[in-house]
């Protein structure tokens, strides 16, 4: 599967559900103070999101009961009830004529050859994904892509492995693929275009370090980096590289993505990628990426684990706090612009955490997982364009803090310990903050309003409640003389 993505940026008006009553908050320790550096700055934010991959997004499209068709688009996009997610993955089919989970080729029939003309057949659906795609961007605001065909690559075979004919150490009897396969994803970007859906981000590979059952493709940096240079000048031709830009290279671990990053520099491509995206099922990061471009973690969840609703338990891979924290970590310590879980919904079979929401389509009844509202306290606050800024200071506390483009300061704490805490923020380097905002997630709570003041001096104050993440969001106001 390759995959696409898309950006949404809605601009609902925030707001939150009041603090559950009768909530308890733990011990209360004394205030520290978090101070946030407006003039220190990091990465640009791209945001945050999830895949309708491999059929899921028909739970959502093909859902009979309408009312819960919307309640699904509003958890997942709405920035008032829901997780505000701002991409969305969508899987490039590989498949002919797919019954199964996999999904359906717009080129199903070999055309004789790399020379001969394709016949595409779009069918309007795509797997469920442009249906939801097209919520996505006419009701919430959203734009992003990834795959190949069998008769493309060396074992003639959708699945297991196999590589692009024609890039280095890859030749077949039937020819050189490269620029059909370019071709292919410039015809699939213009059927999404046709229905109203700009792609913004286009892949052409997916976990190429692993030979998977189902549809795959092999490639090391080194073809990669052969097959931009087709690639590219096939998008300038269709002028669509004002458009979206070319995302690389969705590796099964952090480790080969870098080196993948690495021989694509070395070919002198690495100016043509507008997003490194890497996965890190058999490895993580112990550093940043090395790369000039913006750096998504492009598919992470629990794979292993049994379904689990639970915020805290024991701090299980599945848990709601766990995943508030791995957003953290990629973010703050690994400069990530792009965050992206595996699916947003599945159906309860697997019964593990590979989903946000778990999805029965036979009863028309979902189940939400705290990870949902763990995402929502980044995703609502935190927006495409948002500007990572220095923090310093706090006692028991993870802190982050991000100035919007429109200017509005998000300042997230995520609590370590099983005390809440008191705490004063002091902004520097801008004006003085004219409104406060904010808003928990806990074992109780999901991105519900609690208390903020704002002091004679511009200073903020709240609590943060014994494990949980609390996002303060600050209106700006005038500039301090």
């Amino acid at each position: 599967m390759r995959f696409a993505e898309t950006f949404l940026t809605a601009a609902a008006a925030i707001t939150g559900a009041a603090a559950a009553p009768g909530t308890t908050l733990g011990p209360r320790q004394q205030s520290s103070t978090i101070t946030v550096d407006l003039s220190r700055t990091f990465q640009k934010m791209d945001g945050f999101g999830f895949s309708l991959a491999f059929q899921r997004a028909n739970l959502i499209t093909n859902m009979s009961d309408k009312t819960k068709q919307k309640e699904l688009l509003d958890l997942l996009f709405n920035r008032t009830s829901g997780a505000g997610f701002t991409i969305l993955r969508n899987g490039i089919g590989s498949t002919p004529n797919s019954n199964s989970d996999f999904m359906n080729t717009i080129a199903p029939r070999n055309p004789g050859g790399p020379r001969a003309t394709p016949q595409y057949d779009w069918d309007g659906k795509d797997s469920g994904q442009l249906w939801v795609s097209q919520q996505a961007v006419q009701q919430y605001g959203v734009k992003q892509i990834y795959a190949t065909p069998g008769y493309m690559k060396t074992n003639n075979n959708d699945a297991n492995g196999g590589t692009l004919c024609g890039v280095p150490g890859a030749s077949c009897s039937s020819g050189d693929w490269r620029q059909a396969y370019a071709d292919y994803l410039v015809a699939y970007i213009k059927f999404y275009a046709q229905e109203g859906v700009p792609i913004s981000h286009l892949g052409f590979l997916n976990e190429p370090d692993y030979t998977a059952s189902y549809a795959s493709m092999r490639s090391d940096g080194n073809q990669a980096a052969d097959f931009i240079k087709v690639l590219y000048p096939t998008l300038e031709a269709a002028n669509l590289t004002q458009q979206l830009g070319i995302a690389c290279c969705e590796t099964m671990g952090w480790g080969n993505g870098a080196n993948m990053v690495n021989s694509i520099r070395s070919q002198g491509q690495e100016a043509r990628l507008k997003t490194v995206t890497s996965h890190t099922y058999t490895g993580g990061p112990s550093g940043p990426m090395n790369s000039r471009n913006p750096v998504w973690f492009s598919e992470q969840c629990d794979l292993n684990g049994q379904w689990t609703t639970s915020w805290y338990s024991n701090g299980g891979a599945g848990e709601g706090l766990t995943w508030a924290n791995n957003v953290y970590s990629a973010v703050v310590n690994y400069n990530a612009s792009g965050y992206l879980y595996w699916e947003g919904v599945q159906w309860p079979n697997p019964n593990t955490n590979e989903k946000i929401i778990r999805v029965d389509n036979r009863t028309n009844t979902y189940e939400v997982s705290k990870r949902l509202w763990a995402f929502a306290n980044w995703s609502r606050y935190v927006r495409p364009g948002a500007i990572r800024v220095g923090t310093s200071g706090g006692t028991g506390v993870r802190t982050a803090a991000f100035r919007n483009e429109d200017g509005t300061i998000a300042v997230v704490v995520i609590s370590t310990t099983g005390s809440a805490a008191n705490l004063i923020i002091k902004i520097n380097g801008g004006g003085v903050p004219s409104y406060v905002q904010a808003f928990v997630s806990d074992s109780t709570r999901n991105a519900a309003s609690i208390d903020a003041t704002l002091g004679a001096d511009g200073t903020v104050s709240g609590q943060v409640a014994a494990r949980s993440i609390t996002t303060f969001f600050i209106l700006p106001g005038a500039k301090k003389s």
